[in-house]
């Protein structure tokens, strides 16, 4: 996983809970998988929409 061994992972995971708290990482994590579905959501959205206007062109 991006070259990180499981001691970096957990002294990241560990320096997190110290930072933010336990109460607080799981907001942060809904947080950004909602930004992630909504980021996705728009790229498929331009996908869609280049491939309706290739198809216009065609016609």
């Amino acid at each position: 996983m991006f070259g990180l061994g499981w001691p970096e992972v957990g002294l990241i995971v560990l320096a997190a809970v110290i930072i933010f708290g336990p109460k607080k990482i799981p907001e942060l994590g809904s947080a950004l998988g909602k930004t992630l579905r909504g980021f996705k959501e728009e790229v498929n959205n331009a996908d869609n929409d280049l491939g309706d206007d290739e198809f216009d062109e065609r016609s």
